[in-house]
């Protein structure tokens, strides 16, 4: 009997350890959400909450977050983006309104809620999710299971530490920022295509040079 338990736990860590170590596959496309306090780039989770995942990719692609902000900003906890419906400064179109508007069921998983993850932000109902979501600013394994993890920030974890830094104000159970934390504008790529990093280079580099003559013929012009 003793050697039957000692057999079940061991196979209960080794269980336990495997979930721990085991990391969804990050798929290849990123966004950067350019905000006034510095970018913050994402990949999505698509074999743990699709749904979530084309979702949001698609409000991207729509521009839907260009001008959104972050409403709240509770240091070690969470940075929670608003919904996109009241929370642009620009009008939206009948495009952007529409996929704005629908709800998602709540793909809820295993994947913890610690630092760097995305996770949809809801209402009571598990099935109302819309384009609200968190960036995990600590570690929160209340939230495990319960709201629905689709990606992870990798890159501008520097950029989470300065929102962190923004004097806040208590709302209820909100703590929020003083001043409005923007997000600019956002873009996307797709890490498995080299092609466009060497292309953006180069346009980066074109664009560096046609601001220097913009600026040499200001000056000659108007001195």
């Amino acid at each position: 009997m003793k050697i039957l338990c000692w057999v079940c736990l061991v196979f209960v860590i080794t269980n336990v350890g495997g979930v721990l170590s085991e990391e969804p596959q990050l798929s290849s496309a990123r966004v950067v959400f350019q905000t006034n306090f510095g970018d913050i780039e994402f990949g999505f989770y698509p074999s743990v909450a699709p749904k979530t995942v084309d979702h949001i990719f698609k409000l991207v692609r729509l521009g839907c977050y260009n001008t959104n902000h972050f409403f709240r900003v509770d240091k070690g906890f969470v940075a929670q983006v608003a919904d996109v419906a009241g929370g642009r400064s620009a009008p939206m179109n009948e495009e952007q309104r529409r996929e704005a508007e629908k709800t998602i069921v709540g793909e809820f998983s295993d994947v913890k809620h610690v630092r760097g993850i995305l996770s949809m932000g809801r209402y009571s109902d598990p099935d109302s999710a819309q384009s609200s979501f968190s960036m995990l600013l600590g570690d929160a394994p209340h939230l495990d299971g319960q709201y629905a993890v689709f990606g992870k920030v990798t890159k501008g974890d520097e950029t989470l530490r300065k929102l962190e830094e923004v004097p806040t104000r208590r709302e209820g159970i909100f703590v929020m920022p003083t001043e409005r934390i923007t997000i600019l504008s956002s873009y996307y790529y797709d890490t498995e295509l080299e092609s466009c990093e060497k292309e953006r280079g180069i346009l980066k580099r074109r664009l560096a040079a046609s601001a220097v003559e913009i600026e040499r013929q200001r000056m000659k012009c108007f001195p």
